[in-house]
């Protein structure tokens, strides 16, 4: 298929205006910061000029505007606070919020455990590197893909017909009976889980092995001189040396955790009690129409991950 210059003309102009506005915006940077007198606040400022034109349109306006769908129902109409009272009191958005919870308290939790762990156990070894790609290679995968992947671990076929899914294979072949773990409430959210904790574990190994090993040989060979155990040499000197990494992994996963949409979309689409916040929020504004409650359970996500965040640039600004 060749190239038709006349008809993709209109596209091509587009572009060269783009390029010349982009051109001109650079030039007229480089020319205020050569201009301005020699201050690093002043030369902050010319530097943020074009980004909060864009922050605004694209951030601001949008969150202010969420925030008051929140306060209307479905066919726009003001409701008060009609939205965020049904989120405490219908029993299916209370499942929601309860989910939420034990996804923010859990993949945090097990991640940073196993990543401290796994860490800890091959930081000394002479197969190091090769140990923590092992681990990190889930994270090349996509949240969909991983939730594909366990989707097909937990695969049920009846009794009568052979199992495709990892799992009950494994159940039958020890004489168990299959069963449907993606179904099964309250224990499918901690089958979600697992998908979650086994893309970021190789993450929090990652970051933790680097802090390990960045932990003074001094005050471990002090330890063991006073006659401390490797274990005590772990806890006591290891574990509060990289503290600050292990609350930045865990933060993190949280603000991670928070947003998780993919591997519930993927492997259960929020059916059988497994409904995140995300997840929620997207099926109310988009496939039920409840613009007003989507917004609603937007809001209240932005409000969840807000202290996270703030936390994560306070450390970030003590450390700098």
């Amino acid at each position: 298929m060749s190239f038709d210059a006349v008809a993709q003309q209109p596209k091509l102009l587009f572009l060269l205006q783009g390029v010349a506005a982009f051109a001109a915006v650079v030039s007229l940077i480089l020319l205020a910061l050569h201009r301005a007198p020699p201050r690093r606040r002043a030369a902050a400022l010319i530097l943020l000029a074009p980004a909060l034109p864009l922050l605004t349109v694209g951030l601001v306006l949008p969150g202010l505007r969420t925030l008051a769908l929140s306060f209307t129902d479905d066919g726009g109409t003001w409701a008060g606070f009609d939205n965020y009272v049904w989120m405490v009191t219908d029993p299916r958005a209370l499942i929601v919020l309860r989910n939420t919870l034990t996804w923010v308290v859990l993949v945090p939790s097990l991640t940073t455990a196993i990543g401290l762990l796994y860490a800890a156990a091959v930081v000394r070894s002479r197969f190091r590197t090769l140990a923590l790609s092992l681990l990190l290679m889930p994270m090349a995968i996509s949240f969909v893909g991983a939730g594909v992947v366990w989707k097909f671990v937990y695969a049920y076929r009846p009794a009568a017909v052979e199992q495709i899914g990892l799992l009950n294979r494994l159940v039958v072949a020890f004489g168990g009976e299959p069963r449907q773990w993606l179904v099964d409430s309250p224990w499918n959210v901690m089958f979600l889980i697992v998908a979650m904790v086994w893309t970021q574990a190789g993450f929090a190994a990652v970051l933790l092995a680097g802090a390990i090993r960045a932990v003074p040989g001094e005050l471990s060979e002090a330890a063991r001189l006073d006659g401390a155990s490797p274990r005590q040499v772990f806890w006591r000197i290891t574990v509060p040396s990289i503290r600050p990494t292990l609350l930045v992994v865990a933060l993190a996963q949280a603000i991670g955790t928070l947003k998780a949409f993919d591997i519930v979309k993927t492997m259960t689409g929020g059916q059988f009690g497994t409904d995140v916040i995300a997840h929620a929020m997207y099926d109310q504004a988009f496939r039920y129409g409840e613009t007003g409650r989507g917004a609603a359970l937007a809001v209240v996500l932005f409000l969840l991950v807000t202290p996270f965040v703030a936390h994560q640039v306070r450390a970030r600004r003590r450390t700098g």
